[in-house]
């Protein structure tokens, strides 16, 4: 079922921007055991520069609604929502990959101990939301105006900062994309409505930027590698930042001309449905993939990373309608009494608020 007050161009960037991101992974973790590169990994080396910048971006469009709450409420929806399903999930994936799969107990108990404290895998993206909306909400109260904020968010990004740390590392990267989404969101929605009476422009918009985008990224200097990215004149740092958020408006509007296709549905419900897809997306790309490569079956690296793509998607969508249909599993997708700030849950179990959709 689809939430009637959700905004359809923003559930198609959505599902847009998740299937660039199992893309990524599922050519790269490909190209990691071929040795070669395939189709998608220039695919993936197109989308680089705006990848993760559009999901940070679109997680804060709707910030501004509720980041005056009080303390309680905001952190159970936007801080607690997002740790409860770090979690869970990245107790399963320690729980299968080493206390299963590699037989270490030992191993097990220490990578959940310092999951706590550095993000553990894939699942860094829902970790760094939660720390996100926590330091929006903390800048906020101490009302440190959006002039110090962007600014240093941006010199942070730019410094391409490598710690030890992988939440600091994240954290430099990407935070100004989440709060440029925050702070811009009346902008994005003016210019994805000018999109929306202006399908034409907007689609010869959209290809200038294309032919831009990819240029800058293969030009001299790029080198598309079987587990990553060397962009060209892409990766100088203002222009990457430049190209990072040009690429997430230019999701936007995509996503606003495909919301008028009704073929395009399949999409919305991707986008609607996007972190059940990322949690679980990890544990059958691994079977498939080795499967696969197992099988020798097929051998070319862009057909594997495809059916690679396909299947890691189609897993945890299937997995979703499963535990609609049987009820049983439901504290997976949908967060238990426990695990809300007491006096805030909703008094409908099934607000799409309390689910991973959101």
């Amino acid at each position: 079922m689809t939430d009637k007050n959700r905004e359809a161009w923003v559930d198609i960037a959505k599902g847009l921007s998740i299937i660039l991101v199992v893309m990524m992974y599922a050519a790269y973790n490909t190209g990691e055991y071929t040795g070669e590169t395939g189709y998608l990994h220039y695919v993936i080396g197109f989308a680089t520069p705006f990848r993760m910048p559009e999901f940070f971006l679109i997680s804060g469009l709707f910030l501004s609604k509720v980041i005056d709450r009080p303390w309680r409420r905001y952190a159970d929806r936007r801080v607690v929502h997002y740790f409860y399903f770090y979690g869970l999930w990245a107790a399963i994936m320690i729980a299968l990959k080493v206390g299963i799969f590699s037989r270490s107990p030992a191993a097990m108990t220490h990578d959940m101990a310092v999951a706590v404290v550095q993000p553990y895998g894939v699942l860094w993206f829902i970790y760094m939301l939660g720390v996100f909306s926590l330091v929006a909400k903390l800048c906020r109260q101490v009302r440190i105006p959006h002039w110090v904020v962007v600014p240093v968010a941006a010199a942070l990004q730019m410094m391409q900062i490598e710690s030890a740390s992988y939440v600091v590392q994240q954290f430099a990267a990407h935070f100004i994309f989440f709060y440029a989404g925050y702070l811009f969101a009346p902008l994005v929605f003016r210019l994805v409505a000018w999109a929306e009476a202006h399908p034409l422009q907007s689609l010869l918009a959209l290809a200038a930027w294309a032919v831009v985008n990819g240029l800058l990224v293969f030009s001299p200097g790029f080198e598309v590698l079987p587990m990553g990215m060397k962009m060209g004149y892409a990766a100088f740092p203002p222009l990457h930042l430049a190209l990072a958020l040009t690429g997430a408006l230019a999701l936007c509007v995509f996503g606003a001309l495909l919301a008028k296709v009704r073929a395009m549905d399949w999409l919305r419900w991707l986008g609607e449905h996007s972190l059940v897809i990322y949690l679980a997306f990890t544990i059958p790309m691994s079977i498939v993939r080795g499967v696969a490569l197992w099988s020798g079956l097929i051998t070319e690296t862009g057909a594997i990373s495809t059916l690679v793509l396909v299947l890691s998607i189609a897993a945890p969508a299937a997995m979703y309608w499963l535990i609609r249909k049987t009820g049983m599993g439901t504290f997976l997708i949908e967060r238990p009494a426990w695990a809300h700030i007491t006096g805030t849950r909703p008094q409908v179990d099934s607000n799409p608020r309390n689910s991973v959709r959101s």
